[in-house]
């Protein structure tokens, strides 16, 4: 994971960039967690959106094809203000949770896995990477992340050509 502090904004921002093949290497450990301490699981609950490609991978690794998806919206505007969750879809095949596995890409402040675990109080919680306040919310993650640090995933980020400094350079 790179991270690096963008100085723009008035309060300095940590961020961690993580790639797609640190996502998939990640994914793969947390599988071989999964299997070694549960067993096949009956389904998958992806909490969208972050949690969608992460339960694609863990459910190929697993051999799990029944992947359900429960949409909670938390956050609003482009700073990411938290508000009280919000079931857009909630997930019907699950039940109370029991044989299966939650998964999302990140617990943060951990009122969203907080309220899926209420809705699923028997299911198993993953995720890749948590932070101090939302880790007492999963059961298990792969990379620990410092709270004040945004993740940029994969899918939220573009490659972008940058020009070699030699450009730059006036004769």
């Amino acid at each position: 994971m790179k991270v690096m502090t963008a100085t723009q904004t008035p309060k300095p921002v940590t961020y961690a960039t993580v790639t797609w093949d640190q996502l998939h290497r990640d994914a793969r450990t947390l599988a071989a967690t999964l299997m070694e301490k549960h067993g096949p699981f009956r389904g998958i609950v992806a909490i969208t959106r972050g949690g969608l490609i992460p339960a694609a991978i863990l459910g190929r690794e697993m051999g799990c094809r029944l992947i359900e998806s429960v949409s909670v919206i938390s956050y609003a505007g482009e700073e990411g203000t938290q508000h009280e969750p919000k079931v857009v879809k909630a997930p019907t095949a699950a039940g109370d949770g029991e044989g299966f596995l939650i998964v999302d890409d990140l617990v943060d402040s951990g009122i969203t896995a907080k309220y899926v675990r209420e809705m699923l109080p028997k299911a198993v919680f993953a995720c890749l990477y948590a932070k101090p306040d939302g880790k007492p919310h999963t059961d298990h993650y792969v990379t620990e992340v410092a709270q004040d640090t945004w993740v940029l995933f994969p899918w939220d980020t573009a490659p972008l050509f940058v020009p070699p400094l030699v450009r730059n350079e006036k004769d």
